[in-house]
């Protein structure tokens, strides 16, 4: 509050009050003001009016307070921004964050283009489809990824992503079940395991939530985990090629997991969205192995291979032959999470994926994965010409640098702040990541020689 004071009588009001020998009225046009050595202009100091956010009734979801602070991607980009309000000059290369960089082949843009226009049209608008996605796309995918598997189009549910159907799946299995994991792999695999409540506490010690199995794979196993030390869980996550170690497991290895889960009565869920990496003779899919039908789902995307990672297109196999405990299809259900919390994919995003799919689409595909693949024998031959043991890279995207006792991220901060390069941290997969960074092979051929030539000045 401000006040005008003299040794004068004073003429207040309840905001502001001005006093000397003129009185200042502001309805009175012909009035004064006070002059100015009549008047002391005072700062009298408002204690500032404390409010109360409102709060509702409702308690948080407890399960949401267990999670770490911030999921690793979001975490990663924070850094990423505060490097650059420090460093605003700063050139900074990201091959953290595996996000596509390069342009979608012509002959898919053709198909998205095409369809969008129809939706102007009358004869070609359509508005709600099959919840469980057009039957000429999922025809398509049973004929090109699982041809002579015996996965007909029934068993194949699309979606905007796996990362979304990961989701579902976690939403239909429930909070009752034990879930297993790859350690180190994709976060969301724990955290929606977490947000569902099928864990305990977070257990700072060790880095690891409770009721988890976390299943080792590390060098001195092959990046796959010993089974014999797993103990039984109802449901199994495993991703090949792997995020972020890039190992593509071996038709041996997975004949072993999918006797491990048939004879504990669990449940695979098989992450095959790098698939079209493997150059070698690994699977391509869980269902190449015997047997695989009756323990098994599988979550797959157009986002590494079409470069839709802001298109959004996936697919789920749920096999008929996968059953409850009492005999119920599994099928089933996963249809009725999908019909209650989903409408399908745009079906502009699903005419993109029959584009994808055509002879000319899988082509193209192919030669933007070859891309990336020659960016991955870049980064990989950087890293081993400066002494480092390195692992993945040959059937993925992902190059897994080992940095023997030191933190992650420490190393992430390093490279960062002395070479404005984003890396990701290998612990931010899980404890068994610690001592490791991931860098992706997702950028323009520029930026990664530039990084790489940052790399051999840092480490040379």
């Amino acid at each position: 509050m401000y006040s005008l004071m003299s040794s004068s009588p004073s003429i207040s009001s309840s905001s502001s009050s001005f006093v000397g020998q003129t009185h200042f009225d502001s309805r009175n046009p012909n009035a004064r003001l006070p002059t100015k050595d009549s008047w002391i202009c005072k700062c009298v100091s408002t204690p500032p009016t404390e409010t109360t956010a409102h709060m509702t009734k409702v308690s948080r979801n407890a399960n949401m307070a267990k999670l770490k602070a911030g999921y690793l991607f979001p975490e990663i980009a924070r850094r990423r921004s505060a490097h650059m309000l420090k460093y605003p000059d700063a050139q900074v290369i990201s091959l953290g964050i595996g996000d596509t960089t390069e342009p979608i082949p012509e002959v898919i843009i053709s198909g998205l283009a095409k369809k969008a226009h129809a939706l102007s049209t009358l004869e070609g608008y359509s508005g709600y489809g099959a919840e469980q996605g057009e039957k000429q796309l999922r025809a398509a995918i049973a004929s090109t990824y699982y041809a002579d598997l015996s996965i007909e189009e029934s068993d194949i549910f699309v979606s905007d992503g796996a990362k979304s159907d990961i989701s579902h799946l976690q939403v239909m299995f429930g909070s009752n079940v034990t879930m297993a994991v790859q350690d180190p792999s994709y976060p969301a695999y724990v955290d929606s395991s977490v947000i569902l409540g099928q864990t305990g506490q977070f257990q700072k010690d060790v880095e690891k939530y409770g009721k988890i199995e976390y299943m080792k794979c590390n060098p001195e196993n092959g990046f796959f985990p010993d089974l014999s030390t797993v103990s039984r869980t109802d449901i199994i996550f495993f991703c090949s090629p792997n995020n972020p170690t890039g190992n593509a497991a071996t038709r041996e290895q997975l004949t072993r997991l999918v006797q491990f889960a048939k004879d504990n009565g669990s449940i695979l869920v098989y992450d095959s969205g790098y698939a079209m990496f493997i150059s070698d003779d690994s699977p391509r899919s869980i269902f190449e192995i015997p047997g695989a039908k009756e323990v098994a789902i599988e979550v797959s995307s157009f986002s590494k291979h079409a470069g839709f990672t802001g298109v959004r297109l996936g697919w789920t196999v749920v096999p008929k032959e996968l059953l409850y405990s009492d005999g119920f299809p599994v099928a089933k259900d996963f249809n009725r999470i999908v019909c209650t919390t989903f409408n399908v994919a745009s079906n502009i995003s699903q005419a993109g994926g029959l584009a994808c799919l055509s002879p000319e689409g899988l082509e193209g595909m192919h030669k933007v994965v070859s891309f990336y693949k020659e960016n991955t024998n870049i980064i990989m031959e950087t890293f081993i010409s400066l002494g480092f043991s390195v692992y993945g890279g040959k059937n993925s995207p992902y190059v897994w640098v080992h940095f023997p006792g030191q933190s992650s991220w420490d190393v992430f901060s390093e490279i960062l702040g002395k070479t404005h390069v984003v890396t990701t941290p290998g612990s931010g997969f899980g404890p068994a990541g610690d001592g490791f960074i991931r860098v992706c092979a997702f950028g323009h051929r520029g930026n990664v020689l530039e990084a790489c030539k940052r790399f051999k000045q840092l480490y040379k």
